[in-house]
């Protein structure tokens, strides 16, 4: 039996879905995800503020000490240099500026983030030494798209969406002329690495890096800051040694070092 018709019949059907089940893979990546945030965010940015007065700057890669960091987008005006970390993510958010791990809860599922504004303060401060600014000159805005909630009370540099072009019009006191705009705006052009695949993979492999050593450590499972070790000084378990929760006496988790 010539079963050549039916192999070319499963080969059109597989040449018809393959680039679709593709698609739908690269729509739900994490790498998308960000992508696509930072295109609305972009987007946003250059529709509803004038382009005049606000020089806006995307994915910029600067050299630092370690590696290098990612700044997603940079908007120069005169009334401040806005440092700008775009978060696109759905479901219920907690967190509070000083804590090291935010939660992210959907439905059941309860994962952690780190404190994008912690992320943001390592962007914020590389930039302000590479532009010799001080750093009242820069603000560090952290900006949720998607389907995000927040489940609890949020610093003002914290927002949604269209939040993000309300914080930026609120500033409105001069701190740079538009000499120091335009240099600012030179430099930071002729600081970052050069835009490229090369630049990424380089910058991804700094950040899996990064994420290796922190697996190490160890977090409280009640309220993600950083566990210490320490040794019990009396009761029954004295001389033995325990990871406890560096927010004590506020956070009272205690976990028993393995053996």
């Amino acid at each position: 039996m010539d079963i050549t018709p039916m192999i070319t019949s499963i080969v059109t059907v597989l040449g018809y879905f393959l680039p679709l089940i593709l698609l739908i893979t690269v729509a739900k990546s994490a790498w998308f995800k960000g992508w696509l945030g930072e295109r609305l965010i972009s987007f946003t940015l250059q529709l509803l503020l004038d382009r005049k007065q606000y020089h806006l700057i995307n994915n910029v890669t600067l050299p630092t000490d370690d590696g290098s960091t990612q700044i997603d987008h940079i908007l120069v005006s005169r009334f401040g240099i806005f440092v700008i970390e775009t978060k696109n993510m759905k479901g219920w958010i907690f967190g509070s500026a000083n804590q090291k791990q935010w939660t992210q809860k959907i439905f059941r599922h309860t994962s952690r983030f780190q404190n994008p504004l912690h992320q943001n303060y390592k962007h914020t401060r590389t930039l302000a030494n590479c532009l010799g600014l001080a750093d009242d000159n820069l603000f560090s805005v952290v900006v949720f798209v998607g389907e995000a909630t927040f489940k609890t009370s949020m610093p003002d540099n914290v927002t949604y969406g269209r939040g993000l072009v309300r914080y930026i019009r609120s500033k409105t006191d001069a701190l740079l002329s538009d000499q120091e705009v335009a240099v600012a705006v030179a430099n930071i052009q002729a600081g970052r690495l050069k835009p490229s695949l090369h630049t990424n993979r380089e910058h991804v492999r700094h950040v899996e890096a990064i994420k290796r050593q922190k697996s190490d450590a160890k977090h409280c499972p009640a309220c993600g800051n950083d566990m210490v070790l320490r040794t019990a000084k009396k009761g029954a378990h004295a001389g033995t040694a325990f990871w406890g929760c560096s927010t004590f006496p506020k956070c009272r988790k205690r976990i028993k070092q393995a053996a």
